[in-house]
């Protein structure tokens, strides 16, 4: 295991493998800890925005490996989870925001994203060929 490969990658990839790293550890730890006390809503803003960072940073990973890229080729199969994790992240925003009755559900779609974005795009991220490969299983 090596960090090399994930270090000598361009910074936006950096910040997006970095941030997913912190939000699965972090999200984990909201998962497992009591609910509704002062470290789960203070620790839940920040993963919140780990979140927000990660899908946004996941936008721009394809031009920075080919800049000139043209827009409409940014884009893969991959990036539904970009879609799903934003609209995830404004849902369970939403709820908490709200409060009162709809505070409850807060928690369907931000274990959505935990899942879909984390646990399953970041499985993903373990293929051959990958950044994460090379940085796990050697070159």
């Amino acid at each position: 295991m090596s960090l090399s490969p994930l270090l000598s990658a361009p910074w936006i990839i950096q910040i997006h493998a970095f941030g997913a790293i912190a939000a699965f550890f972090l999200g984990v730890v909201q998962l497992a800890a009591p609910k509704g006390t002062l470290p789960h809503k203070s620790l839940g803003v920040v993963w919140v925005l780990l979140m927000a960072t990660i899908a946004v940073s996941s936008i721009f990973i394809r031009p920075a490996f080919h800049p000139g890229l043209p827009i409409a080729r940014w884009f893969g199969p991959i990036h539904i989870f970009t879609i799903i994790t934003l609209y995830g992240v404004v849902q369970g925003a939403y709820f908490l925001l709200r409060g009162g009755p709809t505070l409850k559900f807060h928690a369907r779609p931000f274990r959505g994203i935990f899942v879909g974005g984390l646990i399953i795009a970041g499985a993903f991220a373990f293929l051959p060929g990958r950044i994460m490969h090379a940085v796990v299983f050697g070159a």
